[in-house]
């Protein structure tokens, strides 16, 4: 298979996991119903909350996910693959830090691949804006490809986009789809989200797929997170095929995979590591 219809999810996600699923599913169909192939959903579907006591309500471990459970259903009943982009799960830590984890869904519903994010965002934007996403996450340690019929993917989660030489390792082990859902800062992302896209495109000669969440989140408990939106196609010459803005909805791109052999032959740049001294 060469050209394939991927389906990327722009959300505005509230702290109701039941209430996110319900909204995914439906987009789903929408996707579904455009010809999408491969369905891609943003960071944190389930729940995107600034409270940990809330987070501590309503997150179940991952045997036990309402939305992975019903997501691995809609893959099965459409016959299509999904990424969903992360799910904020719990897990057995004895800190008590929840997993911020990608899935990759087959068409019959399987699990095929799992990625924890690597990066953790703690970060001072501003006075007013800070974040510290390892007080109640803990960081993933191993790097994810996993094969489809269509390609092989490199999973990825949105902060990990400021860490080139992951991407680059993605793609050495074959990758030639790159996924970055996200959660972006308004700021952060006004500032640098294309720009970094594009140069993990253009570095890797992948296609990047960045399915993002928009707009002011819903909550029930703390404060309201608001995100920057732009889910984003970029090719494998950094050409951006798709900018979602700011609205919620569903993006369709045909992508045609010929396109990563085309722009890696004209920069065979991934063959060309040399050994140097560091500074």
């Amino acid at each position: 298979m060469s050209t394939m219809r991927a389906a990327l999810l722009q959300t505005t996600s509230s702290d109701s996991p039941a209430d996110n699923l319900v909204g995914v599913c439906e987009m789903i169909e929408q996707a579904v119903g455009q010809g999408a192939e491969f369905v891609l959903t943003p960071e944190v579907t389930n729940c995107l909350s600034t409270s940990r006591a809330r987070q501590q309500e309503v997150l179940s471990i991952e045997a036990d996910d309402p939305t992975l459970s019903g997501l691995r259903q809609a893959a099965s009943q459409h016959g299509i693959w999904i990424s969903i982009g992360s799910l904020a799960l719990k897990t057995q830590d004895p800190d008590g830090r929840f997993a911020n984890r990608q899935f990759l869904i087959s068409p019959a519903g399987e699990i095929v691949a799992r990625y924890d994010k690597i990066h953790m965002f703690d970060v001072a934007v501003s006075q007013d804006e800070t974040y510290r996403e390892s007080d109640g996450y803990r960081p993933g340690t191993k790097a994810v490809v996993a094969d489809t019929p269509f390609a092989r993917i490199g999973l990825t989660i949105c902060y990990d986009v400021r860490f080139p030489a992951l991407y680059r390792k993605l793609a050495q082990a074959g990758a030639e789809i790159l996924t970055v859902p996200a959660a972006f800062s308004p700021v952060t992302g006004a500032a640098h989200w294309h720009s970094l896209l594009q140069a993990r495109a253009i570095e890797t000669g992948c296609f990047v797929l960045a399915a993002a969440q928009t707009g002011t989140h819903p909550a029930t408990r703390g404060s309201q997170r608001k995100t920057y939106g732009h889910s984003l196609v970029v090719s494998p010459w950094g050409e951006v095929l798709a900018d979602a803005g700011t609205q919620a909805g569903v993006t369709c791109v045909d992508l045609d995979l010929e396109e990563v052999k085309k722009a890696r032959s004209r920069v065979p740049s991934l063959t060309h590591d040399r050994e140097f001294d560091e500074p």
